[in-house]
């Protein structure tokens, strides 16, 4: 099968692209900016009509979409994230045999959500702020298109490669830092939310999965299980061997034997069995009743329903969070 990869450069394209590379079934061309792809393109300036050009060359069966932008302005992430999207699925519409394609979106795009309850891809997306809406807006025109397609509504990402501008990749850079000078707090936002996360290999093997699937339309990949954040960073904590404190933004001094209970006892094993920290019927931190978002946390509350993920994809997750976040700090402290 004949793939042609996009954003092969990003944090979850990296795994992609390995994993596609690993499967001797599937021949892949990589389009993208940089001097290292097979086609240099620029999603964000580059015509439908020059791109279907680069299609009908390659005659990819399928196309992967892992190109967007998460941080920048409100223009950078609308090209990025709206109008790449755009050029994409109408190269593909004017290509002489259409590929299939499978976008990857985000749960940033369903926004607030009642806590204690798994999103499930029927939910009505009310997304906040510009990284949401250019996501969604992306989301709607893959589903828009006419096209053969998936788009992959990917919740919290974390593992090794983590952006140091994520919640993970800077708690790391700031563990590193700390040790290295012998200081004894590091600092943090709010940690008081809860998010589904799941490992960038994991993520990375569900788009292989949807990309030789029949499955279309909207698929969570998530690990299904809520976390608190501030659970999920006393792993990174202790993998790193930092005996300090986490001074949160706005919240009192979190020291690692303050954590509430063990933290082992709220994480998922591999993704299969744990009812997460939060029991419905009790308010968790950081919540309003009914699961209205607090003010200063629009999104307190984020699990994705993945069952049609394990339906149609036969995908679960495997690589539990405690590992990831050891992996995350090991990348880090090996980091020169």
């Amino acid at each position: 099968m004949r793939v042609l990869l996009l954003g092969a450069d990003g944090f979850i394209g990296r795994r992609v692209t390995d994993r596609l590379l690993m499967d001797q079934e599937l021949q892949v061309t990589v389009l993208g900016r940089r001097d290292s792809a097979d086609i240099r393109f620029d999603l964000t300036t580059g015509s439908p009509g020059a791109l279907a050009r680069f299609l009908d060359a390659v005659a990819p069966q399928v196309v992967i979409n892992c190109a967007g932008a998460t941080y920048g302005s409100s223009r950078t992430l609308i090209r990025s994230n709206t109008l790449a999207v755009a050029t994409v699925c109408e190269a593909i519409r004017r290509s002489r045999e259409p590929a299939r394609l499978v976008h990857v979106g985000s749960a940033a795009e369903y926004g607030p959500v009642p806590g204690g309850v798994p999103v499930s891809e029927q939910a009505e997306p009310r997304p906040v702020g510009p990284y949401g809406v250019s996501k969604l807006a992306g989301t709607e025109l893959v589903l828009a298109s006419g096209l053969d397609a998936a788009v992959l509504r990917v919740f919290d990402v974390v593992g090794p490669g983590a952006p140091t501008a994520s919640l993970f990749g800077r708690l790391a850079e700031g563990l590193r830092r700390a040790l290295e000078r012998d200081e004894n707090q590091v600092r943090m936002p709010d940690l008081s939310g809860y998010r589904d996360f799941v490992d960038v290999r994991d993520v990375a093997r569900a788009i292989q999965a949807a990309a030789v699937s029949a499955a279309t339309g909207v698929i969570n990949v998530g690990s299904g299980h809520a976390v608190r954040a501030r659970d999920a960073a006393q792993l990174l904590v202790r993998a790193s061997g930092f005996e300090g404190s986490i001074v949160e933004e706005n919240r009192q001094v979190l020291l690692p034997a303050q954590a509430a209970g063990p933290v082992g006892d709220h994480l998922p094993g591999h993704g299969h069995h744990s009812p997460g920290p939060y029991l419905p019927g009790h308010r968790a931190e950081g919540q309003r009743p009914e699961g209205r978002p607090a003010p200063g946390e629009p999104v307190p509350w984020r699990q994705a329903d993945v069952r049609t993920a394990r339906d149609r994809l036969g995908w679960r997750t495997q690589v539990p969070l405690e590992e990831s976040l050891g992996d995350v700090w090991l990348e880090t402290a090996c980091r020169v």
